[in-house]
Parts: C-alpha cells; sequence; structure tokens
C-alpha cells in the first residue's frame, strides 16, 4: 500500500491529536464538554496565528527566531495604543509589517542567514516593548475581548477560529498562484526566477504576510488576557516551530501544510492546557510538548521510510 508524503502529512497531526485528546477525556472526562473544550483550547488562536506566520517564513527556507518578542510587541501595542488610539495603533501596526518585508528585502539581497538576523530583531522588537510597557498592564480592546470571548452554538470559538484559519491558509498557500510561487521559492527559487517571478518581490510580500498573521496573534492574545507585557509570548517562537513541523512542514523545500501547521498549534496547546489543568508545574509542560514533537517525528520518519521502500520495489 502507497502512502503519499501529502497524505502522510496530514494523517500524522491529525492522529496525534486525536490520540491526545482520547487521553484527556479518558483522565478527565468532565472536559469532554462546551466548557472544558474551551478550557483546553483557549489559547488555541494565537498560538495557531503564530504558527502561520512561522510556516509562512518557513515556506521560503528561512527561520523567524524572533516570532516570539514581534508578538509580544504586538500585544503591547494591542493593549495601549490600539486601546487609547486606534488609528496610531492601526498606523504602528502597518509599520511593523514593512519592517517585516523590509527584513525578508534584506536577508534576500545580502544573502545573510535568517536565523541571525531575526535574532538580532528580536532584541529590537522586545526593547521597543519595554518601551512601550515596562511593567505589566494595558487593557484589550473591547472588539478583540468581545470576539475571542464570544460563545457560538455547539463549538468553542477557539475551534471554530482554528477551522477558519486552516481553511484560509490553505487557499492562501495551497491553491492560489501566489501560495504556488512562494513554496517555489522555498523549493527551487532560480526555477522561478527563470519564470519570469522577482524573488525578491516574492521574499518581501511572504515576510509581510507573517507580519501580518503575527499582528493578528498579538491582538488575539490581548482579547484573551485582557492586557499584556513585554515578555508575554516568549515561548511562541519555539512553539511555532515546533507547530509547523508537527504538522508536516520541513525546515527546506518549501514543504508546509498550513492544516498541519494549525492542527500542530491545536495539539501543543492542547498538551499545555491540560498540564495546566492540573495544576502541573510549566517545566513539564514544556517537556510534554516537546515529547510529542519527538514521538511525532519518529512516526513520520517511520512512514516515509516505509513510503521509500515501496517505491523502490
Amino acid at each position: 500500500m502507497k502512502i503519499s508524503s501529502g497524505t502522510v502529512r496530514l494523517i500524522i497531526p491529525a492522529a496525534s491529536l486525536a490520540v491526545l485528546l482520547a487521553a484527556v477525556f479518558y483522565m478527565q472526562p468532565r472536559t469532554m464538554s462546551y466548557t472544558g473544550l474551551n478550557l483546553l483550547f483557549n489559547l488555541a488562536v494565537p498560538i495557531a496565528l503564530a504558527t502561520i506566520a512561522q510556516m509562512l517564513i518557513m515556506a521560503v527556507n528561512d527561520l523567524d527566531l524572533s516570532m516570539g518578542t514581534f508578538v509580544s510587541f504586538c500585544a503591547c501595542v494591542a493593549a495601549t495604543f490600539l486601546q487609547t488610539s486606534p488609528a496610531i495603533g492601526i498606523l504602528i501596526f502597518i509599520g511593523a509589517i514593512a519592517v517585516y518585508a523590509g527584513i525578508g528585502v534584506v536577508i534576500h539581497v545580502r544573502e545573510l542567514p535568517s536565523i541571525v538576523v531575526t535574532l538580532g530583531m528580536s532584541f529590537v522588537w522586545g526593547g521597543l516593548a519595554v518601551l512601550m510597557l515596562p511593567s505589566p498592564g494595558g487593557a484589550a480592546p473591547v472588539w478583540a475581548r468581545w470576539l475571542m470571548t464570544a460563545k457560538p452554538p455547539v463549538i468553542p470559538m477557539a475551534i471554530v477560529a482554528s477551522i477558519l484559519i486552516a481553511a484560509i491558509t490553505h487557499f492562501i498557500v495551497m491553491r492560489s498562484s501566489f501560495g504556488v510561487v512562494v513554496r517555489g521559492v522555498g523549493g527551487n527559487y532560480r526555477s522561478v526566477e527563470r519564470a519570469g517571478w522577482s524573488v525578491l518581490r516574492l521574499r518581501a510580500a511572504t515576510y509581510a504576510l507573517a507580519g501580518f498573521f503575527a499582528v493578528l496573534s498579538g491582538i488575539a492574545l490581548v482579547g484573551l488576557t485582557t492586557s499584556a507585557d513585554a515578555n508575554i509570548a516568549l515561548r511562541y517562537t519555539l512553539l511555532s516551530i515546533a507547530g509547523v513541523i508537527l504538522g508536516g512542514g520541513e525546515f527546506v523545500g518549501g514543504k508546509v501544510s498550513p492544516i498541519g501547521a494549525v492542527i500542530g498549534a491545536l495539539t501543543l496547546t492542547l498538551a499545555g492546557s491540560f498540564l495546566s489543568f492540573m495544576r502541573i508545574s510549566p517545566d513539564w509542560q514544556i517537556g510534554a510538548q516537546g515529547a510529542i514533537l519527538v514521538v511525532v517525528l519518529a512516526l513520520r520518519l517511520l512512514l516515509n521510510r516505509l513510503e521509500k521502500r515501496e517505491k523502490n520495489r
């Protein structure tokens, strides 16, 4: 039986989420309810948005080590300027997205390692966030709070929003012409250039789109927490990378899966939320998330080897 790589990218993340969810329901049957699911996936939306942002960067063979600090910066903007002076807050976000596009241009033109440039930018975003909010504070915009705490019927808001994020980004990355050429840049950018596309513009556009999703992540996070601080999303850098890899993405080759990335984000959120729900130390939460990633990667490697054996027969 032949197993395609695309099928593997979707089956493994979905199976890992299903197994973890079944274990949670077995250990805590009360979570098998609207309220229980809402608590378990409470932080899924901002993590999913940050994971999609990281996925876009990885689609062009880059890696963003400033994702966590940038989301924290966006959260601080949302809790301060976006609340008190919406016009200024929107302008700051537009400027931040433009800076992200500029980072993509600099990396391409100067042929710099993305991890070095984005690591340097992490200090910039972190410093700006501290200047804006030296101590935890601010307040979430009313509309952001309303949106993130809405209670649609049957399915909690976090799951509904995650499905929408997966559907929209799947269309952008996998179905649109823009998504095809972006993945082409990750696969073989010279072929894209020979086809007449500007790799420089594509990288700038990809980074700008990633910045946009990261901005949405910061706003969603503030909508859930009602306030912000400069370190509120530092873990999102590693979580976003882990979510992409867990969801079937790879560091090179433009091989990404938007639906898988969202499922990966949901899996990591579920692991962290369940352990928090059980009042277990955050140190164990990180360990559990890492263990899930290792197990899923080992399973994916095994299935890939089986696929290669089938092809060689």
